[in-house]
C-alpha cells in the first residue's frame, strides 16, 4: 500500500514562510492528483491545494497567491510553499490523494503566532 510521510511544519510569526514535504513510498505523484489538506482545531479538514497527474493546480481561495503546490516526480516528494502566513493557517496539515483515499497520516502542525 502506498505510504506518505509528512515534515516540515514548525512555529512561525504572521507572515513567515514554511514549506512542507510530503514523501511517497511509490512513483504516484505525478500519475494521480494529490493534494494538501489542513484541519484547524474544532473546525472540519478542508483541501487547501491539489495537483492532477498533467501539472494542474488548484487552490482554495483562502489561500491563493500565498500557497504553492509543487511535486518532485523523480524523489517522489510533494511539496507546500506557504508565504504571508496568517494565524487562520494554524493547523495539522496532511497529504493524500484526491479524492482522500489512504488512511489519514499524523500530519505536520503549522502554528502561526507573534
Amino acid at each position: 500500500q502506498v505510504q506518505l510521510a509528512e515534515s516540515g511544519g514548525g512555529l512561525v510569526q504572521p507572515g513567515g514562510s514554511l514549506r512542507l514535504s510530503c514523501a511517497a513510498s511509490g512513483r504516484i505523484l505525478s500519475i494521480y492528483t494529490v493534494g494538501w489538506y489542513r484541519q484547524a482545531p474544532g473546525k472540519q479538514r478542508e483541501l487547501v491545494a491539489f495537483i492532477r497527474g498533467d501539472g494542474n493546480t488548484n487552490y482554495v481561495d483562502s489561500v491563493k497567491g500565498r500557497f504553492t503546490i509543487a511535486r518532485d516526480g523523480a524523489k517522489n516528494i510533494l511539496y507546500l510553499q506557504m508565504n504571508s502566513l496568517k494565524p487562520d493557517d494554524t493547523a495539522v496539515y496532511c497529504c493524500n490523494f484526491v479524492p482522500s483515499v489512504l488512511p489519514w497520516g499524523q500530519g505536520t502542525q503549522g502554528t502561526v503566532s507573534s
